[in-house]
């Protein structure tokens, strides 16, 4: 993993930290899973607006705060374009990364150190409607899992580092897909060996909630890693 430089006034853990800016409906979800597992498996932590649910603390300020806590970011602006007449795009997620841009431009000395990974469904298409971030190299996912894990996967090898102790194939993107299928049928077996069946441990599965989630991915993969700890 590479090493935080990040000055004294960084916030704690803010370079093992990660923004995950991306949509939080159903229909994301298949995506939103390996983002997170992919982040974890090299040793940082997702950061995400859902991670908690106080409905007192204002959704702007929360974001705001997460953002400056991060030393990394993942924005996926793949629902900028609206897919049938009269839907409106969803705009937070670009304002987001205007937030994300600010902060490292303007921020505090550390928030210089900010790098960002931002996904689309498609190359390219990104530049029609935020023809300001031509020339920012944009991954495709195409909506599938699998590509956005090798997506993020590679944004580790190429930007942020990978742990060079570990063997060559622990970090091939292959591995790391393969880890996050094996840790999600994980979760299934867990609830059918306590009796639950087939349609109660798919719901609990799909209900769960992504703090648990994350603190389930980490164990796993933990428990994974070192079998006799």
């Amino acid at each position: 993993m590479a090493a935080s430089s990040a000055g004294s006034d960084a916030p704690d853990s803010f370079g093992e930290s990660v923004f995950v800016n991306c949509p939080f409906d159903a229909k994301y979800l298949d995506l939103l899973r390996p983002i997170l597992f992919t982040v974890i498996y090299f040793g940082h932590r997702p950061r995400i607006a859902s991670e908690s649910s106080d409905s007192g603390e204002n959704r702007l300020s929360k974001i705001s705060g997460l953002i400056s806590a991060c030393r990394y970011s993942i924005h996926d602006i793949s629902r900028l374009k609206a897919k049938k007449p009269d839907e409106f795009a969803r705009m937070n997620m670009p304002f987001e990364l205007g937030i994300d841009f600010g902060t490292r431009l303007h921020g505090p000395a550390h928030a210089s150190e900010k790098k960002f990974l931002v996904l689309e469904e498609k190359a390219h298409d990104f530049k029609i409607a935020l023809s300001d971030l031509s020339g920012i190299d944009v991954k495709p996912h195409s909506n599938e899992p699998v590509d956005v894990c090798w997506a993020v996967r590679d944004w580790y090898y190429e930007t942020v580092g990978i742990d060079n102790s570990w063997p060559e194939e622990h970090h091939w993107a292959s591995t790391v897909w393969s880890k996050f299928n094996e840790f999600v049928a994980s979760l299934f077996e867990v609830r059918s060996q306590a009796g639950l069946s087939d349609s109660e441990a798919t719901k609990a599965v799909e209900k769960m909630p992504m703090a648990e989630f994350i603190d389930r991915a980490t164990e796993w993969i933990e428990a994974d890693r070192d079998p006799a700890a």
